[in-house]
């Protein structure tokens, strides 16, 4: 009986792992926009043409890359961020897996014109399907410039399912305002086909919310402050009268990387019980600070899903924290925290009155 069992070209191994990374245009957006905020950049340019199928380009002036590391960046598992296991659980960047360029690569035509400060040129690279097309000096500017074009090119049944243009672009504005709205300090523009659709300048984050979403929203922004010995939270609540049966704006950010839980949405919408019809939402942007090794980020592809060591004590701060400002635009005493940065949960009648203990 003959063998059966062999190892795949890592041509096709690199389309494999690629699907899991790579799912759609704002998946290349999204990773490429992570790499030049982890290079530094104070400016960042995303130009889109047709929803992203025929050209995505990310213009940055972050450090750069010498010649050596722009060829090795594109190889899989090939990163700066990490150097050992124990590093997962003190991340100080967006990436770290050392996937996603290798995975864009895969499945696009790539040139990268990159150049580190102190360097009179740059290194420019073409790939094309995983394969290096060439590498030569080229004059540049200091930062780093990629353009991804075809995407999926090779791998046809995936460029068939795409969704429409305006699906597509959707979904990279998606992506792009996950980004934006954690990192207000960077300027930021995006265009699609010649349109600009984002010019945002260097701010504070409720100018960057306001900016993103538009003015009419800044009026019902309650601010949240809170610091614990466990987690820092700041950002803004809605106000009770802001609650509308199909809310988009709920934003959840941790360490500045956006995460979607489930649980501590629940704790704000708790915390609006009795204030708010049912079945109505409020928007929120809430932003956590957490120390690194009290979370893991790596349990998902996407890095959205995040475990939290003590999550049910963050939960009651949350909710603790929520209460006291929508307490404090409802004129209702405000909640105390004790020197130990433990909130004191206050207890409710059914009427809304805070009980004292005993």
């Amino acid at each position: 009986m003959s063998d059966i069992i062999q190892l795949l070209p890592d041509s096709v191994a690199n389309q494999i792992a690629a699907g899991e990374v790579i799912q759609r245009p704002a998946s290349v957006v999204k990773e490429l926009v992570e790499n030049a905020i982890d290079a530094g950049a104070s400016n960042i340019n995303v130009i889109i043409v047709d929803a992203g199928r025929t050209s995505i380009q990310v213009i940055d002036d972050g450090k750069g890359m010498s010649e050596t590391d722009a060829r090795l960046s594109f190889e899989r598992h090939a990163t700066s961020k990490i150097r050992k296991a124990d590093d997962l659980f003190s991340l100080h960047t967006m990436g770290f897996r050392g996937e996603a360029l290798a995975s864009i690569a895969a499945v696009a035509q790539i040139d990268l014109k990159t150049r580190m400060e102190g360097e009179d040129l740059g290194t420019q690279l073409t790939i094309s399907g995983s394969r290096f097309v060439g590498q030569e000096p080229c004059a540049c500017p200091v930062g780093s410039n990629f353009t991804v074009e075809n995407l999926f090119f090779n791998v046809p049944a995936r460029r068939k399912f795409l969704k429409s243009n305006t699906t597509e672009l959707n979904n990279i504005i998606t992506a792009f305002e996950r980004i934006v709205l954690v990192y207000p300090q960077i300027s930021f523009t995006l265009h699609s086909n010649g349109t600009e659709l984002f010019n945002l300048r260097s701010c504070s984050y409720r100018q960057r919310i306001v900016e993103v979403f538009g003015k009419r929203l800044n009026q019902d922004l309650l601010p949240i402050g809170v610091d614990t010995s466990l987690c820092r939270i700041h950002g803004f609540v809605g106000k009770p009268e802001s609650a509308r049966k199909k809310v988009l704006q709920q934003y959840f950010f941790v360490n500045e990387r956006y995460m979607k839980h489930a649980y501590f949405h629940k704790a704000v919408m708790t915390a609006f019980d009795r204030l708010i019809p049912q079945g109505e939402q409020i928007p929120y942007f809430l932003y956590f600070e957490v120390p690194a090794e009290n979370i893991d980020v790596n349990i998902h592809p996407t890095k959205t899903e995040i475990k939290f060591e003590n999550e049910q004590a963050i939960w009651q701060i949350l909710l603790a924290s929520v209460k006291e400002a929508v307490g404090k635009f409802n004129d209702v005493p405000s909640i105390d925290f004790d020197t130990e940065g433990k909130p004191d949960i206050p207890v409710f009648n059914l009427m809304g009155v805070r009980l004292r203990r005993k």
